[in-house]
């Protein structure tokens, strides 16, 4: 399975959302220039993800999108089905001999559990502070 730049860049204007929560709309624009990203691009990702309830759009002078819940209650498994599809590392799996065929069906489902138990405010939470330091060299 790759995840192609709809599918990260759907998820990048998802995470943005979270951390805004509660502080009103956020425009595509806004989020462009935060992420060094297109805006025409991040209009054409936001139309699936709005009609699919995962945001909503508030028009005006000062308008943009919101997320339709609480980050804590939509996954990174709903933005990525959205945008990408079904999550399957394989095509034809029932052709597979069964070795194959149980291989393929636990990664599919190790993928689908990181996915599903992964929150937009888990993401949006996130620090670069959590990972490990490079090695300090003293002299």
């Amino acid at each position: 399975m790759k995840i192609s730049t709809k599918g990260r860049y759907g998820l990048t204007i998802m995470i943005e959302l979270a951390k805004k929560h509660g502080e009103g709309p956020t425009s595509l624009k806004t989020i462009a220039q935060a992420n060094d990203l297109s805006e025409h691009y991040l209009e054409q990702l936001i139309a699936p993800l709005r009609n699919a309830g995962l945001v909503k759009s508030i028009r005006g002078a000062y308008g943009g999108y919101i997320l339709s819940n609480i980050p804590s209650a939509i996954t990174a498994g709903d933005v990525i089905r959205v945008l990408e599809g079904p999550i399957t590392p394989v095509e034809g799996i029932e052709d597979e001999e069964p070795a194959k065929r149980e291989l393929w069906i636990r990664i599919r489902d190790a993928i689908k559990d990181v996915l599903e138990n992964t929150t937009l405010e888990d993401l949006a939470n996130h620090s670069n502070d959590e990972e490990p330091d490079g090695y300090m060299f003293y002299i």
